[in-house]
């Protein structure tokens, strides 16, 4: 039985999208609608929002506060803040 090789490559794409990186960043500048600007590990910045559940609870995020990042591959330049670290 021959496979479907286009189906299969779908599939790869697929896995491939969903896949996100946690990386630890430090804030560097707040902005406006709970958007900051973040310096990641490796010394790159990115533009991060808060997550639902952080906005949900009012979790307060300044400028010097260490933050855990899920950062996507297919966007590198965005991020969405999940953890602070206090």
């Amino acid at each position: 039985m021959p496979k479907n090789r286009q189906a299969d490559r779908e599939r790869d794409q697929k896995k491939k999208a969903g896949k996100k990186l946690r990386v630890m960043g430090r804030v560097v500048e707040k902005l406006p609608n709970a958007m900051f600007n973040v310096e990641l590990e490796n010394g790159r910045q990115i533009l991060a929002y808060i997550c639902g559940k952080m906005r949900m609870r009012y979790i307060r995020i300044m400028a010097g506060d260490k933050v855990t990042i899920e950062w996507s591959l297919d966007d590198p330049g965005k991020g969405r803040i999940v953890w602070l670290h206090k």
